[in-house]
């Protein structure tokens, strides 16, 4: 992958010196795929990790799904999560797995350690299970299209699986790629992911976030983004941050975040998305430049970007405390 793809994002500066820069891109996109702005190579191709999932859920919702089992929209923001384990979210898990009549073993998306453990928020001492696991509630959603349309179970995370061909051809479809644009990997839990250009994901993110103003699959997408917008606490967890965009955007913004420095989000009032990725998938980084791209595109209010301070990072403390360097972002969004 050429350096031409990244610009330098973040820097952190340690006295006066420059310690760490942190490169990426960034696509800015409306809901018709027009680029409106962009920082480093706007057709970077990233995996979209879990960016994804909202597409993922969207052969269960155009395929009758919510018809069909009926969720609340509490269990439909489960489909896009990559939630904590926490036990509101495990409670969601079972509510999904006892629509479809199968156990959690057939989640195939294995276990680990359920994320609030490393957020520090209180929750049950395990064991753990696939439950637990950040993907279980997509994994769900893929058991509940199998059993409704009556499709084999074995196998169902194959990328020749119906299920997966399903949804490469939504993942196509909303993001307005070819077949020769999109290349498929195997994600952390085992169900295909996709690596698409950056300018791509954020027109997902448009059309997620404009609903049913977006001229491609926009019911669906409607659901599954204002589920998203309603159960921010669903979709991520205690002390993380797309809970706190989405609740700091005051129901206008979707935010997603993916494994290894990747982020989306759109903005529902305005039909437009965003796609960020960073070049070493610092966790810290992506928040500063989350916060930086929407401050240059005039989205905050002073309310807003007060709030979002703590995603900004600008002070790197001391473990005692005190002030020892800072985190800015030395890039500036252009427009084509």
């Amino acid at each position: 992958m050429s350096a031409m793809n990244w610009t330098p994002l973040i820097q952190t500066e340690r006295g006066s010196v420059a310690e760490c820069v942190h490169f990426g891109a960034v696509a800015v996109v409306d809901a018709q795929g027009k680029l409106l702005a962009s920082a480093g190579n706007p057709e970077l191709i990233s995996f979209t990790r879990s960016t994804l999932k909202p597409l993922q859920a969207l052969p269960f919702m155009e395929g009758g799904g919510a018809e069909h089992f009926k969720p609340e929209p509490a269990q439909i923001a489960m489909l896009c999560a990559s939630h904590s384990g926490e036990d509101r979210h495990v409670a969601q898990i079972d509510r999904l797995l006892a629509a479809t009549g199968l156990g959690y073993k057939r989640l195939r998306c294995g276990c680990h350690t359920p994320y609030f453990v490393e957020f520090g928020v209180k929750g049950s001492g395990g064991p753990y299970d696939e439950r637990h696991h950040n993907c279980s509630g997509k994994h769900a959603g893929f058991l509940a299209y199998c059993v409704q349309h009556r499709l084999p179970l074995d196998q169902h995370l194959a990328p020749e699986h119906p299920l997966q061909q399903a949804i490469a051809q939504a993942v196509m479809r909303v993001m307005a790629l070819r077949a020769d644009q999109v290349a498929v990997g195997i994600d952390g839990c085992s169900a295909p992911n996709y690596a698409v250009p950056l300018s791509g994901l954020a027109l997902a993110y448009a059309r997620l976030a404009a609903g049913t103003a977006s001229p491609v699959a926009g019911v669906s997408l409607a659901r599954l983004s204002q589920a998203m917008r309603q159960h921010p606490d669903l979709v991520s967890g205690t002390g993380r941050h797309d809970e706190a965009f989405m609740r700091i955007g005051g129901g206008d913004w979707v935010s997603k975040t993916g494994a290894d420095g990747v982020q989306a989000l759109g903005s529902a009032s305005r039909g437009i998305g965003v796609a960020i990725k960073i070049s070493d998938g610092s966790r810290q980084a992506l928040t500063a430049t989350a916060v930086a791209v929407l401050d240059q595109l005039g989205w905050l209010t002073q309310a807003q970007r007060q709030a979002l301070k703590p995603w900004q990072a600008e002070t790197i403390l001391s473990v005692k405390g005190e002030v020892v360097g800072a985190r800015r972002a030395v890039f500036k969004l252009q427009q084509p």
